[in-house]
């Protein structure tokens, strides 16, 4: 049995044409998403168009426990739940409980070193919680081009799998 088309051509440049044809009647209609409906897919195009600001966000909703999460760790200081699109077996955001104005990193000044060190030590306790004895990473996206799509810092907290290098 000869592979390809009755006119000689490959069949896998066939295939793909008849793929993309038919995948295209089956998308679904745009929509818009908001930065806390996003998959990783659109994660990079929703950080690309939020505008950053000091306004309250979807994590202020999470902290005053108005919309649920999957808490995992709670002081006074910081909450750390399960991310609802998560990029490895174990994705946990950690966030101040109080913004203070650090909306992202490149907005820390002296007055948050206090807050920034106690998040990096919550991430370490999580991920020996969470079993990461293998290793895990540690991860604050900061404006549009650093991926960030919540305007109010938090840590990723990732493991459970290889991780790779370079990321992003």
């Amino acid at each position: 049995m000869q592979s390809g088309t009755t006119d000689g051509s490959d069949n896998k440049s066939g295939e793909r044409s008849r793929l993309s044809v038919l995948s295209s009647h089956f998308q679904p209609p745009p929509i818009s998403l908001s930065p806390s409906m996003a998959t990783s897919s659109d994660e990079k195009t929703v950080a690309l168009t939020t505008t950053p600001s000091d306004s309250p966000t979807i994590f202020d909703k999470i902290i005053n426990k108005e919309i649920p999460s999957e808490i995992v760790y709670e002081d006074e200081k910081v909450l750390a739940f399960r991310d609802i699109s998560p990029q490895a077996p174990t994705h946990i955001i950690i966030i101040p409980k109080v913004k203070d104005g650090l909306t992202r990193l490149s907005m820390a000044e002296e007055r948050h070193v206090e807050i920034l060190g106690h998040l990096l030590y919550v991430a370490k306790l999580v991920a020996k919680q969470e079993n990461l004895d293998d290793g895990f990473r540690v991860v604050i996206n900061d404006g549009p081009l650093g991926c960030q799509s919540v305007y109010h810092l938090h840590v990723h907290l990732l493991g459970g799998r290889q991780m790779n290098w370079p990321p992003g």
